[in-house]
């Protein structure tokens, strides 16, 4: 009979990291608490979500937890502090696993009620090298642990020896975060598949429901969306989902409203679910009742095309920004072709790149990272590089280092896209169009895999799929 895993060695295996990483440092003690809970209105609060790096080095999501790692000698130790056991407070919110149990069921060394932090907390910095927190990430929390110190410092003249210097442990976190273990895209690939599930049912939905003249709202698709993730069993959606009709496509953070669908129309859908902690990332950009007119499949296909350049363009050794440079010039290709961008004005495509005028329909980057927070933690520049000059949006020069080279296990997304305002000189035929295409891709040793290809992607697939 083979062994059953244990689901929280992943966790230790993560803490034992930081506490190598704290030795490597010259020793020091780590401290860190997860998100309180936020209220919403008087009487009730918003729906609870940990906070990602304390989840990272857990899995515990109850709030009001604090996780305390030492790295004394060759020693490494863990010590959760969490909500002692209340019947009562049990009765109206639920189980807490209390610090009893924590030890056997979390894999931590030592537990203890979180009401006796203060009193414990300067008993553990005591003879501590440094102490490491994240920065600007918890309200209050430097001023926490300043009073801590202080109560150390307080005793001094007794023998005790307060830390000497405090650290950001977001340093450290984000450089194992940023590359994926077999754990975390695993869960990724899952979500991933959820969300994939969701933008089908959407589209689905979308053309029979307007093949039955129905009255069809941007609502009912986003309500579409959260009833196929929380059926597949994802917690939450990663973020407040888009669903955006027509030239509401055009605003890029538009949220789903009452605005109506109608034949002829672009919808456009930026959603995702998060599943156990991981987040997803999606977005397509679909014919209202199926078909795509003559002047939205032109431009489609430029999109399209695009994501297709930048997906070749992810695969390790490349940097973070080869990818939006590759998806960028077949976008700007496609400006001239189509005359969004008329050659006798602006030249060819090195021209358009080198002045920026492309920006007037494609204003953002074509990627991000993405794991537990859907735009994850992770430089966004190479370790240890030394900063060049380079050219900003602006067109001027600026100090930068080069961006960071890709390599297997790191996530980000590939999310080109088209946005076309009325304006002087654009051709009226592609007034309000906005198209995104976004997919979510694990760098691997050969290339990459993209995680959520659930959901069709060429302009054929949609309008078979809508059809069906």
């Amino acid at each position: 009979m083979r062994p059953v895993p244990n689901p929280w060695a992943v966790y230790a295996k993560r803490r034992a990291a930081i506490g190598r990483a704290l030795k490597a440092a010259g020793g020091g003690m780590a401290v860190l608490p997860t998100a309180p809970e936020q209220p919403r209105n008087r009487d009730s609060d918003f729906p609870y979500r940990h906070d990602s790096y304390f989840y990272y080095l857990t899995g515990f999501s109850e709030p009001g937890a604090w996780l305390v790692i030492e790295a004394r000698g060759n020693a490494v130790k863990s010590t959760l502090f969490c909500q002692p056991k209340d019947i009562e407070r049990e009765i109206w919110d639920g189980i807490r696993l209390g610090p009893e149990a924590a030890p056997a069921q979390l894999g931590v060394d030592a537990a203890f009620s979180a009401d006796t932090l203060d009193e414990k907390m300067p008993e553990l910095l005591a003879g501590q090298q440094a102490v490491w927190f994240p920065f600007a990430t918890h309200k209050g929390l430097e001023t926490q642990v300043d009073g801590w110190l202080g109560k150390v410092r307080a005793r001094v003249r007794l023998g005790a020896e307060c830390p000497h210097s405090q650290h950001d442990l977001c340093k450290l976190l984000d450089e194992m975060r940023l590359v994926k273990d077999r754990h975390e895209t695993g869960i990724l690939r899952r979500a991933g598949g959820i969300s994939a599930a969701a933008h089908v049912r959407a589209m689905q939905t979308s053309a029979a429901m307007l093949r039955a003249s129905a009255d069809l709202r941007e609502y009912h698709l986003e309500a579409e969306l959260l009833h196929e993730f929380r059926r597949s069993g994802a917690q939450f959606p990663a973020y407040t989902s888009i669903v955006a009709a027509g030239a509401n496509a055009c605003i890029l953070h538009y949220r789903a409203g009452d605005a109506e669908l109608r034949p002829g129309q672009l919808c456009l859908i930026d959603a995702g679910c998060e599943l156990d902690g991981y987040a997803s990332d999606i977005t397509r950009t679909f014919p209202a009742d199926g078909r795509f007119t003559p002047a939205q499949r032109v431009l489609y296909d430029i999109v399209q095309a695009s994501q297709e350049a930048a997906i070749a363009a992810t695969r390790p050794g490349q940097r973070f920004t080869d990818p939006h440079d590759a998806a960028t010039r077949v976008l700007v290709e496609g400006m001239l072709d189509t005359g969004l961008l008329p050659r006798a004005r602006h030249g060819n495509a090195d021209d358009v790149l080198a002045s920026g005028a492309y920006r007037q329909f494609y204003m953002h980057r074509t990627g991000h990272w993405m794991g537990m927070d859907v735009h994850d933690c992770g430089d966004y520049t190479e370790p240890g590089s030394q900063p060049r000059e380079e050219k900003d949006a602006l067109g001027q020069t600026v100090m930068r280092k080069p961006s960071r080279i890709l390599k297997p296990g790191m996530v980000l997304t590939i999310e080109p896209g088209l946005y076309v305002r009325p304006a002087k000189g654009v051709p009226k035929k592609f007034w309000d169009i906005g198209i995104r295409i976004e997919d979510d891709a694990l760098v691997t040793a050969g290339g990459c895999e993209l995680l959520t290809r659930g959901v069709p992607v060429k302009a054929a697939e949609i309008e078979a799929l809508m059809r069906g």
